[in-house]
């Protein structure tokens, strides 16, 4: 299976930028469908991006879409998670998930559907 190191977190201010990253080890990062999942405080980790093994589809959840862009260089083995406009309510740890390898072109968005999670990179937006 890849394995999964999420990096580029921090602490930032409300309304700003940031982007944070995925690389992917071990096994043909292209085979893999990737996603973005976050753990507010106190809460359950919920979907956040997910794209298919090539790139060419892309879903977002509610709270996120038209300010977070997930993209994917599969010659860096690397995932991006775009993030502008950000807001406190964003705040949380956010974790990259894999599942594959596989030969669809299908994205997921359950947490169930992923089978490889990195360690998470802490987001936190001061208000």
């Amino acid at each position: 299976q890849v394995q999964l190191v999420e990096s580029g977190g921090g602490l930032v201010q409300a309304g700003s930028s940031l982007r944070i990253s995925c690389v992917g080890s071990g096994e043909t990062f292209s085979d893999y469908a990737m996603g973005w999942f976050r753990q507010p405080p106190g809460q359950e980790r919920e979907f956040v991006a997910a794209i298919t093994r090539v790139g060419r589809r892309t879903s977002y959840s509610g709270p996120v879409k038209g300010r977070f862009t997930i993209s994917r260089d599969n010659a860096k083995r690397t995932v991006y998670l775009q993030m502008n406009s950000l807001k406190a309510d964003d705040t949380g740890v956010y974790y990259c998930a894999a599942r594959g390898p596989t030969v669809t072109g299908a994205y997921y968005t359950q947490e169930s559907e992923y089978s490889v999670w990195g360690q998470g990179t802490q987001v936190t937006v001061s208000s």
